[in-house]
């Protein structure tokens, strides 16, 4: 039995999420990310430790800086409270609990008991992951997760690298190995211009999710609302001049893999 006392560290939880899965879903974020993609929107999912930042307030006409804990510890009793406050919604809806990052593997202790008091409790689970994990760390999670939402987002090892700051060869090979045991597991493509949705890139990651019979494609749109994040941790913003797709392009790109014969969904 897991300790239901024992701590993590969780930088938001959001209720009534929609796009995370299933139904109706809380989502847990868990704090620390071991890859550095230079269009992340949440930046300060980065380091696995609770950080101090800076936030201005205006009053009157007058600037104030204030002190902006990012990042709480939490006990796996005090995550399940959370959860547990939309159990109706999960019944309703088909829904249930999301942990998402950050990476969740890198507390995976915190984890694995927090997904095994949600079996306890009935509640369904889905793992929101980068792929960037051992597969030791995998195989113990596996059979206590309903579904996984697992991004790719570039093929090519070379430009993985270059824009995500690690190999993706350990992130494929963990797709493969989720998908060989059975497990619901939707790939969900970060729509980056000029990076993630090259003619090149396309056309690998049809390719690549085609081997798997009724794997299902998210397209997720990039969007600047992470931007004044990176000001506010004194972080370079990198996007700059980089426009969100458009609608019509979206459209596009869901045509383009349902050429492929892959359903394909925008937002997820």
């Amino acid at each position: 039995m897991k300790d239901i006392n024992l701590k993590g560290i969780v930088f938001d939880i959001k209720h009534y999420a929609i796009h995370d899965g299933d139904g109706i879903r809380t989502t847990v974020f868990f704090k620390g990310c071991p890859l550095s993609c230079i269009w992340c929107h949440n930046p300060e999912s980065r380091k696995p430790s609770i950080q101090t930042i800076k936030k201005e307030l205006k009053l009157d006409g007058k600037s104030f800086c204030t002190d902006e804990t990012v990042g709480k510890e939490m006990t796996v009793s005090e995550v399940m409270d959370e959860i547990k406050k939309d159990l109706i919604f999960y019944e309703e809806s088909g829904g249930g609990a999301t942990f998402s990052g950050g990476e969740v593997f890198l507390q995976d202790k915190f984890l694995i008991s927090l997904l095994e008091e949600c079996q306890k409790s009935d509640i369904n689970t889905c793992i929101d992951t980068t792929g960037f994990v051992s597969e030791g760390t995998l195989r113990s999670v596996i059979p206590l997760a309903d579904s996984f939402l697992f991004d790719v987002k570039l093929i090519d090892d070379e430009a993985h690298v270059k824009y995500c700051g690690v190999s993706n060869k350990k992130i494929l090979d963990n797709f493969r190995f989720i998908y060989a045991n059975g497990k619901n597991i939707r790939l969900r493509l970060p729509v980056i211009p000029g990076i993630t949705d090259t003619a090149q890139n396309l056309k690998l990651t049809a390719q690549f999710a085609k081997q798997f019979d009724g794997v299902e494609i998210d397209l997720l749109p990039y969007h600047k609302i992470g931007k004044d994040k990176y000001r506010k941790l004194g972080m370079d913003y990198k996007m700059d001049g980089v426009e969100s797709p458009s609608n019509d392009r979206m459209e596009e790109l869901v045509r383009f893999f349902e050429g492929y014969e892959i359903t394909t969904t925008i937002g997820g």
